[in-house]
């Protein structure tokens, strides 16, 4: 007989996750048994004008049997911990916002890609696939529990999606189809950034975004490369949100870039302890505590944030 604790730990996702799992699990049916479907629904850059619906339709179903194993395992999974903390309606709004930018940065580099090489591969290559949003949601991971460590070889979560990257980046010289996915990782590891960073709204306070130094952009690389690092973020920082920085105070901000109280890092930490309290309770009552019913355990983790 197996204990509670595992038998929870594969049930009770929620079921916002369980929903998009079977529209994972629908769009690959749907592309396997109807071929013909592939091009109105995959990004094909050539073709995503006139059919511009595909920047939002290819992020809902993979091409292959082990792609959505794996999506919608890591979707069910990472869901679990993510939605109490942000909540279902701002999961949702994360999953669909950072899956439309990361295919539209796709759609930009291959169209760039064809016009300085000329090699049509660019422009009638299918993009599909749910990897761009689950490396978006490693950035979620990395933000809410930086320092839990994770999987078996003990990785601290803050590194999970910078060593994806270099696996994948490793991977892409030993494969021949590298260039269908790791864009996608790359822009969906970005996207999801840009959208913690800057974008995702903090109800407790009514700010946007995670200012705070500890996830900046140079902490995805090793510490001898942020020196380095920092100054290149500095620059898109300005370009992308020097709007933004001239309305400082209304974001929490003085104009020397210090953080007025309760605005950014202070703000941040306890957002992230609030994280790792309400993902360390719900570890500790799947560890000790029988499964319950679905509502009643996800109800126990969002009054846990």
């Amino acid at each position: 007989m197996s204990s509670p604790g595992i038998t929870s730990m594969f049930t009770n996702f929620t079921k916002l996750c369980k929903g998009l799992a079977l529209v994972l699990v629908v769009g690959h049916l749907l592309v396997q048994f109807v071929p013909a479907t592939i091009p109105y629904l995959a990004l094909i850059p050539a073709r995503t004008i006139p059919f511009g619906w595909n920047l939002i339709t290819s992020g809902y179903f993979e091409l292959s049997v082990h792609g959505v194993v794996i999506s919608t395992v890591s979707l069910l999974f990472m869901g679990k911990f993510l939605e109490p903390v942000w909540g279902s309606k701002e999961f949702l709004k994360f999953v669909f916002v950072v899956n439309f930018l990361t295919y539209l940065c796709v759609f930009v580099t291959a169209i760039a890609l064809y016009y300085i090489t000329r090699l049509e591969i660019y422009l009638y290559m299918p993009f599909a696939g749910f990897h761009g949003v689950l490396a978006g949601l490693l950035v979620g991971i990395k933000q809410i529990i930086p320092d839990q460590e994770v999987l078996l070889v003990k990785i601290k979560a803050k590194w999970l999606p910078s060593i994806t990257l270099v696996l994948s980046i490793a991977s892409s010289f030993f494969t021949l189809n590298s260039a269908a996915y790791l864009p996608t990782l790359i822009f969906g590891t970005y996207m999801g950034w840009l959208y913690l960073r800057y974008l995702q709204r903090r109800p407790e306070t009514k700010l946007r975004g995670d200012p705070s130094d500890d996830f900046a952009f140079s902490t995805f690389f090793p510490e001898p490369l942020r020196p380095i690092i920092d100054p290149i973020a500095s620059i898109f920082h300005r370009i992308l949100c020097g709007r933004s920085n001239a309305t400082t105070e209304d974001h929490g901000y003085t104009t020397s870039g210090a953080p007025l109280p309760g605005s950014d890092s202070a703000e941040a930490s306890r957002r992230r302890e609030r994280g790792a309290r309400a993902l360390e309770e719900r570890l500790a009552t799947e560890r000790v505590v029988p499964p319950r019913n679905k509502e009643e355990s996800q109800s126990d983790a969002l009054d846990s944030v």
